[in-house]
């Protein structure tokens, strides 16, 4: 996978210019440079890069435009696409979420950690 390959690299290129490998934290870029199917693939497949880097993964989904391809929605009015993608992404072992409506993804991500963690 051409991602874990990039993020492979930006890895090595961190610890070698000093970066503790405790401190990396990986975001795969959802959304940024990859169409809707490629969003939506690599989120499906975000248990792998992370078992596949070895790393803490925060995702960032809230309001992107690869939830308007499946419910057809206007940014404003991605709050149900963005709990649904912050939810599977808590089930796939994703350590850190990005969100715009802190409050309420608050809410759902502690729900999600009862029910998964």
């Amino acid at each position: 996978n051409s991602v874990i390959f990039d993020l492979n690299k930006a890895i090595e290129k961190a610890v070698a210019h000093g970066v503790n490998e405790d401190k990396i934290i990986v975001d795969p870029g959802i959304g940024f440079g990859k169409n809707a199917a490629e969003s939506i693939e690599l989120l499906r497949n975000i248990s792998k890069l992370k078992n596949d880097l070895g790393f803490p993964v925060l995702v960032g989904t809230s309001r992107k435009s690869f939830i308007s391809s499946v419910i057809d929605s206007p940014v404003e009015e991605r709050i149900e696409g963005t709990a649904a993608s912050v939810c599977y992404a808590i089930t796939q072992g994703v350590d850190i979420v990005r969100v715009h409506d802190v409050k309420i993804m608050a809410r759902v991500c502690k729900m999600s950690d009862v029910l998964v963690r």
